[in-house]
């Protein structure tokens, strides 16, 4: 029989890790030669978009949250620029014919019917909070349809949204190679994993431990950190896989000073205390009971680590990408906008980063890429940071790794796509090829409650009357994502972008402003259209 027909080929189910990992590894081989294929204006050229979020979440709009981010990723369709490309966009729901139009509207230079023609969107059906990538996994059917639509393997690539085995198996089935880290990379971008990335590139990172899995390995770590950094007041523990700051807890390492309490005047003493500490430490993620994060920490593993502070500290992040030739490029900076309970969730970001600070975190990012490429990662990933300002400097601190497409990539490519130009990172500027300067500001949670009131109509009716639509001609206005959430979940997304740090923070302003007042306007309650005799109801 030969060995290209369907019957000889095994199953995935016949085969274990090892054999998956080496079809993976000769699939990943043809990727150079599709790189080098891109832009070329091949009818044959496409690209499979599965934007599955493999993350935990809770609460009764999981599904939606879900569908809300798999749609972040549409700036994608700005792909469609290049006139002869093919791409096939994959959801768990349907998504509103509306919001494609809105995205194909800012394809410059691109008639839209012409890429709408060339776009395949594939929706399961399954609102579940499930990973898209397990609904997929579990249908073969919906999986061979995708594959049909696919003209050309030797011209097509899979961009997930993260890199993980079960990425992997979908890019086996589909018989393409996928424009990500191999999972088998995947212990680089854990919280462990990142330690030792930043002590292999010689990076400043908090003083800490890795690969902390029980209470007690905890309290060993933070009395070696209260040993070693006897002014530290707080300390964080990090699940190894905790996204966003949602595996994050902070630890009051205040008081712990023996001869100052009694309960520390000996080693048992101050162990105890510190025990009493961590069964009582802040989680970021306030529907988590310390019990159940205990539980993943003792099956995932995490860190703990001094938490950096200061007169006044910020977060900021670099971009890089590995190339499938092994080129390292250096994309863009931002300064991250962090909140919730103990100020480590992300919210959103400025771009570009600082100048002040800017090109000295791209250093040392380069420093860690170089380390991951000769690793072989390959696609893009985000280095962040904590700097601190101790008189007219900045000390920084690498804090993380995301081998991954994070909050910063899709404001930061809408920009680049709708404008053509390029991040200059000698200068920490974005420059247009005309060489004008941009900067945006981002958000993934613009969320109030009376958004609830608004439809996907009324939010395009609202950037049409009140001017906030991205104006190709002057290069500024609004972009909005994340819209299929607007009425289940009252959140919205949206990047902004201006001349100037002020002028795109004032566009951002006016439009959360323009939006919300909106909102507030559509819970008005309506009279009863009919009227009532003077006397009879009412008093």
């Amino acid at each position: 029989m030969n060995e290209t027909e369907p019957s000889a080929r095994p199953a995935l189910d016949d085969l274990d890790e090892d054999a998956r990992g080496r079809l993976f590894s000769d699939l990943q081989d043809r990727l150079p030669d599709v790189w080098r294929l891109m832009r070329r204006g091949d009818p044959l050229e496409s690209v499979v978009v599965v934007p599955s979020m493999t993350i935990e979440r809770l609460g009764p709009s999981a599904g939606a949250l879900n569908q809300a981010m798999e749609e972040r990723f549409l700036f994608l369709l700005l792909l469609l620029r290049q006139p002869q490309l093919r791409m096939v966009y994959v959801t768990s729901m349907p998504i509103h014919d509306h919001v494609i139009e809105y995205y194909l509207s800012l394809l410059p230079g691109v008639i839209p019917s012409h890429a709408r023609a060339r776009l395949t969107l594939v929706a399961v059906g399954d609102s579940s909070p499930t990973p898209l990538v397990d609904k997929l996994l579990e249908r073969p059917r919906l999986l061979a349809r995708i594959a049909s639509l696919v003209p050309d393997r030797e011209r097509s690539h899979l961009l997930p949204y993260n890199s993980t085995s079960r990425e992997r198996d979908l890019s086996l089935l589909l018989g393409i190679p996928m424009y990500a880290p191999d999972p088998r990379l995947y212990p680089l971008g854990t919280k462990t994993g990142c330690r030792r990335v930043f002590a292999e590139a010689g990076t400043d990172h908090p003083f800490g431990a890795e690969d902390v899995h029980t209470v007690d390995d905890v309290v060993d770590a933070l009395l070696a950190l209260r040993a070693a950094r006897p002014d530290a007041r707080w300390a964080m523990v990090k699940l190894d896989e905790g996204v966003s700051g949602s595996g994050n807890a902070l630890v009051d390492l205040t008081g712990l000073v023996a001869g100052r309490v009694g309960a520390a005047d000996d080693d048992s003493g101050l162990r105890g205390l510190v025990a009493e500490r961590v069964m009582t430490m802040q989680l970021e993620d306030r529907r988590v009971a310390i019990d159940a994060y205990l539980r993943r920490l003792e099956e995932r593993g995490g860190i703990v680590e001094e938490r950096i502070v200061g007169e006044e500290v910020r977060s900021p992040s670099v971009q890089l990408r590995v190339t499938p030739l092994g080129e390292l490029e250096i994309l863009s900076t931002h300064d991250q906008v962090l909140g919730g309970p103990t100020g480590q969730s992300y919210l959103g970001a400025r771009f570009p980063a600082d100048r002040a600070y800017a090109t000295d975190i791209t250093r040392e990012a380069e420093k860690v890429g170089r380390v991951l490429a000769a690793k072989g990662v390959v696609g893009r990933f985000a280095l962040d940071f904590v700097v601190v300002r101790q008189g007219d400097d900045w000390r920084t601190h690498a804090i993380e790794i995301n081998l991954r497409r994070g909050g910063t990539t899709h404001p930061f490519l809408t920009l680049q796509f709708l404008t053509g130009g390029v991040y200059v990172h000698e200068e920490a500027r974005f420059r247009t090829p005309s060489g004008a300067e941009r900067h945006l500001v981002a958000t993934d949670h613009l969320e109030h409650e009376s958004l609830r009131g608004l439809g996907i109509d009324d939010l395009f009716d609202l950037v049409a009357r009140a001017g906030l639509h991205f104006d190709p001609s002057r290069e500024s206005g609004v972009v909005f994502h994340m819209i299929s959430s607007i009425t289940e979940c009252g959140r919205v997304g949206m990047t902004a972008i201006g001349d100037t740090p002020d002028s795109a923070q004032d566009v951002f302003d006016r439009a959360e402003s323009a939006l919300l007042a909106a909102a507030r306007a559509s819970l008005v309650p309506l009279p009863v259209p009919l009227r009532v005799r003077l006397g009879e109801g009412l008093r």
